[in-house]
């Protein structure tokens, strides 16, 4: 570590300790050339996770966008905001447990339908239609096929009054 007063690199760390968030740890250093001393701070050097389009571009990740799709599906539904929190934090949770670098936009858009699948039909089918990009009516009567042989219910388990 460069000394910023004298610009030598002798130095020693002579205290080290963690830093009141817990993601970085501070030390004091004394410059040997100077007998300066100085305060820097180690971080974890984090690689953000990036998002592979279906073009093949990449992205960083960004949790709001998987917020506002989930939004946009479960608009004028009867389903807490609490609820749609918990499911963005629990995809946020799994990408960043599973992947190290990199996650495919696909992947991540399976994991927001299997988690609206259980919460609401209606905006699972809302996003499935989007994600999925239906092309045809057949293609949309595809997707809704298991629920209507289910039986008429819309709802999903915990989405109610």
């Amino acid at each position: 570590m460069r000394c910023p007063y004298c610009k030598q690199d002798n130095d020693r760390v002579i205290d080290s300790r963690s830093s009141g968030d817990g993601y970085s740890i501070r030390r004091r250093r004394e410059c040997m050339d100077c007998a300066r001393r100085f305060t820097t701070y180690e971080r974890m050097e984090e690689a953000p996770l990036r998002v592979v389009k279906k073009d093949g571009s990449r992205v960083p990740f960004n949790r709001n966008q998987v917020l506002k799709g989930i939004l946009k599906s479960c608009e004028k539904r009867p389903i807490a905001l609490e609820q749609i929190e918990a499911i963005t934090a629990r995809i946020e949770r799994t990408l960043t447990e599973m992947f190290d670098r990199e996650v495919s936009s696909k992947y991540i858009g399976q994991l927001v339908m299997d988690e609206l699948v259980k919460l609401d039909r209606v905006a699972y089918v809302r996003f499935a239609s989007v994600y999925r990009e239906f092309k045809d009516v057949e293609q949309f009567l595809e997707e809704l096929k298991p629920f209507l042989e289910k039986g008429g219910n819309t709802g999903g388990g915990q989405a109610g009054p």
